[in-house]
């Protein structure tokens, strides 16, 4: 009766490339593969959004075009019309002509002069008729435009984004220091129903007893945005970065399977 001989050792550590060639590491390889695949699909979006391929012609914000054209009651005025010279018709609600503080023109500060204008039914938008380099003469203003009662106007000026909602200081509660719509229309009268544009016009004339407003063409931007082109390079790192992260799992392991080699290796000689 024979016996069979005990099977020897493994007389070589296993090889780093031995190691990556397991099932668990190429598994682990394809999910890598998926989240750069991902990456790089963020990356190559965000770098078609970083270059304008369309731009608007230069001067085409002092083409004076029809409110509707640009911008619709409460929809975000997008980037490329920001300052678009824009022309409408409406009527003035006698009651909402209101004071905006700390308004600059030409360097001096002052205030402008603010209305509703009902441009449809049920439909406004906020206009900054003017400026004012004291209170009192844009409260005379305000005081001669309410005189004139509900009077139609036609009004070409440059519509600009709302300045957002600001904290009026506690000495003064009722001071508005932005151009901000939604202030106004907390102020406004008959306003149940009422449809607003978002962002304000700034009228290019300004009414007896104001100073014109002085609203400069907005300057030409690049067509390239480079903070999109910044997070195109970073998807680009994440991806390499999941496939070091592979790398490094799988170099981890290896060298672990070594040590232990080297460790029962030892045991056994002594």
């Amino acid at each position: 009766m024979t016996t069979s001989e005990p099977l020897a050792p493994q007389q070589f550590p296993p090889t780093l490339r031995e190691v990556m060639l397991r099932r668990r590491w190429i598994g682990m390889l394809a999910l890598c593969l998926v989240v750069a695949g991902v990456f790089a699909w963020l990356g190559q979006w965000q770098l078609a959004s970083a270059i304008d391929t369309d731009p608007p012609p230069p001067g085409a914000t002092e083409q004076v075009r029809p409110l509707s054209d640009v911008v619709r009651p409460g929809q975000y005025l997008a980037e490329t019309s920001g300052g678009q010279r824009v022309e409408t018709r409406g009527t003035w609600i006698p009651e909402d002509f209101i004071v905006v503080s700390s308004r600059v023109n030409d360097g001096a500060e002052g205030y402008w002069v603010t209305g509703q204008l009902r441009v449809a039914e049920r439909t406004s938008i906020a206009v900054a008729l003017g400026w004012a380099a004291t209170r009192e003469q844009a409260d005379a203003a305000i005081e001669a435009l309410t005189e004139q009662g509900a009077v139609e106007a036609e009004i070409t000026g440059r519509i600009i984004d709302d300045e957002g909602v600001e904290v009026p200081p506690r000495t003064d509660p009722m001071r508005l220091d932005r151009m901000s719509t939604a202030a106004l229309l907390s102020r406004w009268h008959d306003i149940e129903q009422l449809n607003v544009y978002r962002p304000y016009l700034a009228s290019v004339s300004a009414p007896d007893g104001l100073v014109d407003i002085s609203s400069p063409a907005p300057e030409t931007k690049s067509p390239i945005n480079w903070l999109n082109i910044f997070y195109a390079a970073e998807w680009a790192i994440f991806a390499g970065f999941a496939f070091y992260l592979w790398y490094r799992l799988a170099r981890d392991a290896w060298e672990r399977e070594v040590e232990e080699f080297e460790d029962a290796a030892g045991a056994g000689t002594a």
